[in-house]
């Protein structure tokens, strides 16, 4: 069973999902992409992240083929650009991509990066939608500590259900202040890119604690990622057997000594480093 995690409203979301970032923008990779998908969600990982951003649109209307019967089991999300954020363009962008992924309403809407948009209009906008039952809840992305005290301060701050940021083994940047900060709030964090696009390294401790495990290195890092009660992993698969293999790290648990290894190699941070994104 993948373990699960729960919103500040109260619902239950697995801490394993897929991501989707540069699905849908090659015609030769759309039918494993669309199997991919579909083989996450009957395994268990129903927590699908994607935005209007992604191939402009593409990848929700990939989605959109891919979840064709199975939209009740997906917690479904999607982020709106910082430059569609007014009160009035939350709305419009909204709607664009419930049109592309052929769905009534959002499970979490976020605000992709912070903007020039004031944050007061965009929450305002984030609410019109919660009050039409366009999205059923909202929250941020790639938001640094003061973004974070910025939002708590604005009215209606207090109804953000998450934030997702970059965060793995060579990120551990926001240990330090932010996650923190989204703790003592009971805030999740959503960890985007949770094995750095596959490009961690194969060696060293990664490769030790594998193969105490019999697992792949890139499937310690994730499990790495998830170790924390207060963390959601949102990887992207876009092959059959990548499916699997993140699944598998859900059943993974490290013990001190591997956390200790892995910490030797990439220690936690000692000062505030700025928020790092992709």
């Amino acid at each position: 069973m993948i373990r699960t995690l729960m919103l500040p409203d109260g619902t239950q979301v697995p801490n394993l999902g897929m991501g989707t970032w540069r699905m849908g923008e090659r015609p030769e990779r759309r039918r494993s992409e669309i199997e991919s998908l579909q083989l996450g969600v009957e395994l268990g990982m129903t927590l699908v992240d994607t935005a209007e951003m992604y191939g402009e649109g593409r990848t929700e209307q990939l989605l959109s083929q891919a979840l064709q019967g199975l939209r009740k089991e997906v917690f479904l999300v999607s982020k709106v650009y910082p430059h569609n954020a007014s009160r009035s363009g939350v709305a419009k962008a909204c709607e664009g991509s419930l049109r592309r992924l052929n769905t009534d309403y959002l499970d979490l809407y976020l605000l992709h990066w912070p903007g020039a948009e004031p944050i007061e209009e965009t929450i305002r906008g984030f609410e019109d939608l919660r009050a039409a039952g366009k999205i059923r809840a909202w929250g941020v992305s790639n938001f640094d500590s003061d973004e974070m005290d910025e939002l708590a301060g604005a009215p209606g701050g207090e109804a953000c259900a998450v934030n997702q940021i970059l965060y793995n083994l060579v990120r551990r940047g926001p240990e330090f202040e932010l996650m923190p900060k989204l703790a003592q709030s009971r805030i999740p964090v959503m960890a985007y890119s949770p094995i750095e696009q596959g490009s961690l390294p194969r060696t060293g401790a990664l490769n030790a604690v594998a193969r105490k495990h019999g697992v792949s290195p890139f499937q310690i890092a994730l499990a790495w990622v998830m170790r924390r009660p207060d963390v959601i992993a949102i990887p992207k698969a876009g092959t059959i057997e990548h499916v699997r293999e993140n699944r598998a790290a859900a059943d993974l648990t490290l013990d001190a000594e591997d956390l200790a290894a892995i910490d030797r190699e990439y220690p936690p941070p000692r000062r505030k480093r700025p928020l790092d994104m992709l």
